[in-house]
């Protein structure tokens, strides 16, 4: 029991300090401003350059949006909802819009009236 105990506590430690050295790598790692785009199965991704635009989107508080980004999206079904709407009031938003312009460039459509 002793000895198990020991190996137990020795891996432990060693794990400790794998993690304090791959933390101290990764914060000196310098960002090249590179992002990869995911491709199906057979290809490899594929390398683009980071926008530098600010997003046209803002994380929503406690799941409603401020008035400065009034169109509620949700993620899970790709939809999103405009003030006067008919479950407008009742969704919880995942992502908050400008405009719904803003929401449709991002690959969301409209909830149906």
């Amino acid at each position: 029991m002793r000895k198990a105990t020991k190996r137990m506590l020795g891996l432990g430690v060693l794990a400790a300090a794998g993690y304090a050295v791959w933390r101290a790598f990764d914060a000196r790692r310098v960002t090249s401003g590179v992002t990869w785009d995911p491709q199906p199965f057979p290809y490899p991704p594929v390398p683009r350059e980071a926008s530098t635009e600010a997003t046209s989107w803002i994380e929503p508080d406690a799941g409603t949006c401020p008035a400065s980004h009034p169109v509620k999206a949700k993620l899970s079904s790709g939809i999103f909802h405009v003030p006067g709407g008919a479950n407008y009031e009742r969704t919880l938003a995942d992502r908050c819009y400008s405009t719904a312009e803003a929401a449709e460039a991002d690959g969301l459509r409209a909830a149906k009236v």
